[in-house]
């Protein structure tokens, strides 16, 4: 199993669920690089996009991503848009085992609107906003995530379902 996974998808697609259970079952460390960019920064994503925009905090994802790659026995969650910046997608797939979490619009929209995660990019929107925002934005991201060395189908995902993909490689 390589040193490090990587666990790329759509917001709500579970990332964070399924990293902190897969990290425990293969004992490695455990890292939502979201919650490392605000701890670095001492500031909420939202407030890193409106104080410095998102130039400086696509450049602080790419370092941080740089400096996880120096690390061994992790389990990353990236955020959504990691994968679709700059070399980013590149980089997870050089450095380590990537794997896109895939769902479907519909059943990303049921996810987020039941999520207890404040997520500044939708909220207020109405159900029929929140499907048409996500299936124009999963269409642009969709590139990149599927450059991800293996893609796994994310309704009814179950941790063993992971722990099985990655044993074959």
């Amino acid at each position: 199993m390589n040193s490090r996974i990587f666990l790329i998808g759509f917001m709500g697609s579970g990332k964070s669920t399924h990293g902190k259970k897969l990290a425990r079952k293969i004992a490695y460390n455990y890292i939502d690089m979201d919650h490392l960019i605000e701890e670095t920064a001492e500031m909420t994503i939202p407030a890193i996009f409106k104080e410095h925009g998102e130039e400086v905090f696509r450049k602080w994802e790419h370092d941080i991503l740089l400096e996880l790659c120096k690390r061994d026995r992790l389990v990353v969650s990236t955020g959504g848009g990691a994968p679709c910046h700059g070399e980013m997608m590149h980089i997870m797939n050089e450095q380590g085992t990537t794997v896109y979490i895939q769902l479907p619009p519909e059943a990303l929209r049921d996810r987020l609107l039941h999520s207890p995660t404040e997520r500044p990019l939708i909220k207020g929107k109405s159900e029929t906003e929140l499907l048409e925002f996500i299936s124009i934005l999963l269409a642009e991201r969709e590139h990149y995530y599927t450059q991800a060395m293996h893609s796994i189908n994310g309704i009814n995902l179950q941790f063993e379902d992971l722990i099985a993909l990655l044993e074959q490689l």
